[in-house]
């Protein structure tokens, strides 16, 4: 087994992961606020901050899908020695992570159901940039409004339609972390 393999999971892993998990859930809680989550080194294609959501979130019994230049043996086996997480297709996932472009369409994903919408996808964006700016949004844990730099603005305003189904995003950049659930509204900034 390859030394990256075995190497960079968190040093003390329950405080470690209260910690993320922590940040997530203020970042779900506060959509549009931009948090930090450190103390992964994953391999090279997975940012550290998916790396600590990963660690975070993931674990035998959820099933994963990698998408575009992240579904390579170097970061299947990091996923499989740190998480246990089984990888899987795109309908069958509760969490896929991949650069926007590679993850759309996103009709791939589950959405959930009326009886159960909880059992939608969870999307893990990786973004060459995360700041609070660009789209502006509003909704549940915003006060008036906030603004967070999206890849695009259609999909998400789409996505907050279909609630209570839908998806909730996590957005990561280096060592930084954004989430907008479904719940959010998005528009264009000057649009609202």
């Amino acid at each position: 087994m390859q030394a990256q393999t075995l190497a960079g999971g968190f040093a003390d892993p329950a405080i470690a992961s209260a910690l993320a998990f922590r940040q997530v859930m203020v970042a779900m809680a506060r959509p549009g606020t931009i948090h930090y989550l450190t103390g992964a080194t994953p391999p090279d294609a997975l940012s550290p901050s998916t790396g600590a959501l990963l660690l975070t979130l993931c674990d035998p019994d959820t099933p994963i899908y990698l998408a575009g230049a992240l579904d390579c043996d170097d970061v299947r086996g990091w996923i499989a020695f740190h998480t246990g997480a089984p990888v899987v297709g795109p309908s069958h996932c509760m969490f896929a992570i991949g650069a926007w472009d590679d993850l759309v369409p996103l009709n791939a994903y589950p959405i959930g159901t009326s009886q159960y919408p909880d059992r939608s996808a969870t999307l893990i964006v990786q973004v060459e940039d995360l700041e609070a700016n660009g789209a502006v949004l509003s909704g549940p844990g915003i006060k008036d409004t906030s603004q967070l730099s999206l890849p695009e603005t259609e999909a998400f305003k789409i996505n907050a339609d279909h609630f209570p189904l839908g998806f909730d995003f996590i957005f990561t950049c280096c060592d930084r972390v954004a989430a907008l659930p479904r719940t959010t509204k998005v528009a264009l900034k000057g649009a609202v």
